[in-house]
């Protein structure tokens, strides 16, 4: 009986992945149109730094060139992680497009199965265009990763996926229960975390307050830690602290995320906002 849960659970688990990518398939064209938009905003900030010599804003050449490191790592990072945190958070949104908001939450699974569903098939597409976009930086610019640990930096990227996948289906909850303005709040969101995180600068410069709230984002730590094991070699040891922030604050995120998105759910479905789309 267990057996036959496990394997429908498993089933439907691989199922939204697959229509996760169906999905990405049938609007191909958007998906390259952002796609673009990454890329050309992620370059935006390398020629910023390259073009900081013209100014006189940096003196030496190895400066500027770390300088356009630390930078395009930033951009490049937070490609990827808002790219996974909005497919995540926007999980409803598609399902009101698509109009199988109602089949998906009647459908005899796991509100869990569906939204790991959702989310692995976020990680894998992010992963995809992220890598895309890299290999187009090292196409654009000469990138000197001489020294970076590849494995530190898997290694954190690994321990960051818990907290994200917390914050994304933390974000879900707004559509879930705003039709008309949550999809707007996920953007407000996305917003707070671009300033706090440390994306284009250490999170030291901030405000007390600022900095305070910014010591509470997972992708501080995401950030950071990529950043030292790229550029700056950090080693698997170094890296343990944040490695154990991250998956302390997956720990706590994931599963609080879930109950609260399962406590919207009920609001929701006795409010009849599932099948509202505006």
């Amino acid at each position: 009986m267990i057996g036959n849960s496990l394997r429908w659970e498993l089933n439907a688990f691989v199922g939204f992945i697959e229509r996760q990518k169906n999905l990405y398939r049938r609007y191909w064209l958007w998906e390259a149109v952002w796609l673009l938009y990454n890329l050309v905003s992620v370059l935006s900030i390398g020629y910023l730094a390259a073009g900081l010599s013209t100014l006189g804003l940096e003196p030496g050449q190895a400066n500027l060139h770390q300088t356009q490191l630390y930078l395009l790592v930033g951009a490049l990072l937070w490609t990827y992680l808002s790219l996974v945190f909005f497919e995540i958070a926007f999980a409803i949104t598609w399902e009101r497009w698509e109009g199988t908001i109602e089949y998906t939450f009647m459908a005899p699974i796991k509100r869990l199965t569906h939204l790991l569903g959702m989310s692995a098939a976020s990680l894998i597409y992010g992963i995809a265009r992220t890598v895309a976009i890299g290999f187009a930086l090292i196409f654009f610019f000469n990138l000197d990763l001489s020294h970076a640990n590849w494995l530190t930096a898997l290694a954190i990227f690994a321990a960051a996926t818990l907290p994200l996948l917390g914050l994304g289906i933390f974000t879900s909850v707004l559509p879930l229960l705003s039709p008309e303005k949550g999809e707007q709040m996920a953007f407000a969101v996305q917003g707070v975390l671009l300033l706090i995180s440390g994306v284009y600068y250490p999170i030291s410069v901030l405000p007390a307050p600022l900095h305070f709230v910014g010591i509470l984002s997972p992708l501080t730590y995401t950030l950071s830690g990529v950043r030292e094991s790229l550029l700056h070699g950090l080693s698997l040891a170094g890296a343990l602290p944040d490695i154990g922030i991250l998956l302390l604050m997956g720990v706590i995120l994931v599963p609080a995320s879930v109950w609260c998105f399962n406590r919207a759910e009920v609001r929701a479905k006795r409010l009849g906002l599932l099948k509202r789309s505006g």
